[in-house]
């Protein structure tokens, strides 16, 4: 079994990749509140930044699907280390310092095995199911606007 200093191993990758989609796409106080809740004064060392800058975001267009720019965005990404030697990153969309530090926090939290069943329970599980709901409640709209073209065949008789 992996001491808590040591990476996770490449079978926890997808969850944990998993849980960095949560950690972003929950909001600051949220995550503060289960960091609080999880770590309560930890020591943490930030490792680099939060630092902001900007993304390049690709399209694909037509039958090709040719690449071409769309247009940048803002991202802030973080990483940090706890005392116990796990390291956390996190890059999320917008200027939100305190949200990528406590993600990046999170992320290094979740590594403990310790700690990863709280984590999933306050903040991975609830986010997971918020974004499930939103995607579900979108298609819906779609479908209610959604119109079916038919051909009616005359007949020639």
């Amino acid at each position: 079994m992996p001491s808590s200093a040591e990476p996770c191993p490449d079978t926890a990758q997808p969850a944990r990749r998993r849980a960095m989609e949560a950690f972003a796409a929950s909001d600051a106080p949220t995550l503060a509140a289960a960091w609080d809740a999880i770590a309560g004064e930890t020591t943490v060392t930030s490792l680099r930044g939060p630092e902001a800058g900007l993304v390049m975001l690709r399209g694909r267009i037509g039958g090709s699907g040719a690449p071409f720019n769309l247009g940048e965005a803002s991202v802030t990404r973080a990483s940090v280390r706890l005392a116990s030697g796990e390291v956390g990153h996190a890059m999320v969309l917008g200027r939100d310092t305190d949200h990528v530090r406590l993600a990046a926090q999170l992320d290094a939290g979740w590594q403990r095995e310790d700690w990863r069943a709280a984590i999933e329970a306050a903040v991975v599980e609830p986010a997971l199911r918020r974004q499930a709901e939103a995607d579900l409640r979108s298609a819906e709209e779609t479908e209610a606007t959604r119109v079916d073209f038919f051909t009616m065949v005359r007949g020639d008789d």
